[in-house]
């Protein structure tokens, strides 16, 4: 079976069902072993670093290793089952959305602090002290940044390397964001968070290209998009972080803001409820941009 239709199944899946339950996600699985391994590592940073990369070597490895049998499963229905189940797990779109609809349900509601405690499910900044225009702000970046990690990244390494590929990289990105940050884990994390940085390089270009493409779609202006995408795209501290979130400025309108980290879109009006909402539209005309592009590549591949 080809690709794209496996990817398909595996989309419907997501779309009506959303995430497994946590005692059979294999994601989930995934960090229950690596928050074991990052207890179980020394503080010092030499022997921290050394350590980091066990801690995402291993999970990557078994990743690797339950794609490649999942593929080879017999009887056939059985191989399909577990790949699309398997595949559905490697991405979260419904679950970006749906966070994404419960914090600008919240903040349109009037009630900033249930806007606070929705967002914790999207962003690791503290939010208790931004006002409505920067949580609107913090909604619409990590709908364009997730976008990337959550889904066109999962698709990409799924197009290039099939179901262990995908699989893979959503152990890295786990990884990255239990322990690739500064702080306690900062050198346990490197290893996590530079192979995370590799692994996105083509998909945050790839998502920030899709978003310009769709700003239409959603109300917006490529055009906008794209200069500000060229303009704003290595303000962000990660080299990738920045392109999605850029893209996603422009094609709005609006600044988005980190306090004291960075801001895009300079010039731009200050966001507010109504952008979060074209921002879950401009997200999911992006991601279906990207869904047709890979059909059309899968299904062209399959004729030559």
């Amino acid at each position: 079976m080809r690709r794209s239709t496996l990817w398909l199944a595996a989309l419907a899946l997501d779309a009506l069902v959303g995430e497994p339950p946590p005692a059979i996600h294999p994601v989930v699985a995934a960090g229950r072993l690596i928050a074991a391994l990052k207890h179980r590592a020394p503080a010092a940073p030499g022997a921290a670093v050394r350590n980091g990369v066990a801690l995402v070597a291993l999970p990557v490895g078994l990743a690797l290793a339950g794609g490649w049998l999942a593929e080879r499963l017999r009887p056939a229905p059985l191989r399909l089952a577990a790949t699309v189940f398997l595949l559905k797990s490697s991405f979260a779109l419904r679950a970006l959305i749906d966070a994404g609809r419960r914090a600008e349900a919240a903040l349109a509601q009037g009630d900033p602090a249930a806007a606070r405690v929705e967002l914790a499910a999207l962003v690791s900044r503290p939010t208790d002290t931004l006002d409505e225009a920067r949580l609107a702000s913090a909604i619409v970046e990590s709908l364009a940044e997730n976008l990337s990690d959550s889904y066109v990244a999962p698709l990409c390494w799924y197009a290039l390397g099939g179901l262990p590929a995908a699989l893979a990289y959503r152990v890295v990105n786990t990884a990255d964001a239990m322990v690739g940050y500064h702080g306690r884990y900062e050198y346990l994390g490197k290893p996590a968070a530079r192979l995370d940085d590799v692994a996105n390089l083509v998909p945050a270009r790839l998502t920030a290209a899709a978003l310009v493409a769709a700003a239409p779609l959603a109300g917006g202006s490529a055009r906008r998009a794209l200069h500000v995408l060229a303009r704003d795209h290595r303000r962000t501290e990660s080299p990738n972080a920045g392109w999605p979130m850029a893209g996603a400025a422009g094609a709005l309108g609006v600044w988005l803001e980190k306090p004291g980290t960075y801001r895009l879109g300079a010039g731009g009006r200050a966001p507010e409820v109504d952008d979060a909402a074209a921002a879950r539209r401009l997200v999911l005309a992006a991601a279906g941009i990207v869904t047709l592009a890979f059909v059309l590549v899968d299904r062209r591949r399959g004729r030559a």
